[in-house]
């Protein structure tokens, strides 16, 4: 396989990087975009990302992040939908503002991103439009509502444009569990939390952001080009029914 050129949105930290560190492992061309110029750009083996400024809610600064991939490479043969995220917010207590920019960061900004994927790689040899979705889209998501709701809406995309593009342009989702990056923290408290964590998934751990970066490669390769319109669900085993440490039977 020669190197493609690869567009990670988000694609400087957190998962985002690690995708970005296996891309650029696999001998690809690897553009990251974010609001501002990270400090220190993605490496692995003597290559480096390319940095383009981009808010991806922005519809002109999307128009000018794809007017410059065509300027400086012609084509692009991966977009992954990886820019997103939420704070801790209450449905109850969370403003409809807030709701609106989860939803417009999450769900919105993908699609219009995938929208302009699509029309360069249908001009080319074709191409293939990864969604980093989350477990939260399958299971209860108290705390970032919004969040999940959105991630649910991004596997439904996903699977009516992998119709609608088929068979130049293949679109799949990966779906992590909870993911050991430096903004744990946030989520899960501090170092005794984030193992408490660690012990309900079945394998262990959190995944890391290169477990992540393995599976969008993986999905991107030749050896899934009969995967599309699916959702590489990629928890560590998923969380123990909690139903089993309730009971007062069947106890190992």
């Amino acid at each position: 396989m020669g190197a493609r050129i690869v567009l990670v949105t988000g694609g400087a930290k957190g998962v985002g990087r690690g995708i970005s560190e296996s891309f650029l492992l696999a001998g690809d061309t690897v553009i990251v975009c974010g609001r501002h110029a990270p400090p220190e750009l993605p490496q692995s083996h003597g290559r480096c990302a390319e940095f383009i400024a981009c808010d991806v809610r922005e519809a002109e600064a999307r128009a000018a992040l794809f007017d410059e991939i065509r300027a400086r490479h012609g084509r692009l043969d991966v977009l992954i939908n990886n820019a997103g995220g939420a704070p801790y917010a209450l449905a109850a207590d969370a403003s409809p503002r807030l709701h609106e920019k989860i939803i417009a960061l999450n769900l919105l900004a993908p699609l219009h991103l995938a929208q302009a994927a699509n029309a360069l790689m249908q001009q080319g040899q074709g191409g293939v439009i990864v969604f980093v979705a989350s477990i939260s889209a399958l299971r209860p998501s108290p705390g970032t509502a919004a969040y999940g709701a959105a991630k649910a809406g991004v596997l439904s995309l996903v699977q009516s444009l992998a119709i609608e593009w088929a068979p130049k342009v293949r679109v799949v989702a990966v779906s992590p569990g909870p993911v050991q990056t430096e903004q744990a923290h946030l989520h899960f408290g501090d170092e005794r939390g984030i193992a408490a964590v660690a012990k309900t998934i079945p394998l262990g751990r959190l995944a890391t952001p290169a477990d992540v970066g393995a599976a969008c490669v993986w999905l991107c390769s030749p050896e899934a080009a009969y995967a599309t319109g699916t959702n590489l669900v990629l928890h560590g085993g998923g969380e123990r029914p909690a139903f089993l440490d309730a009971a007062n039977v069947n106890k190992p």
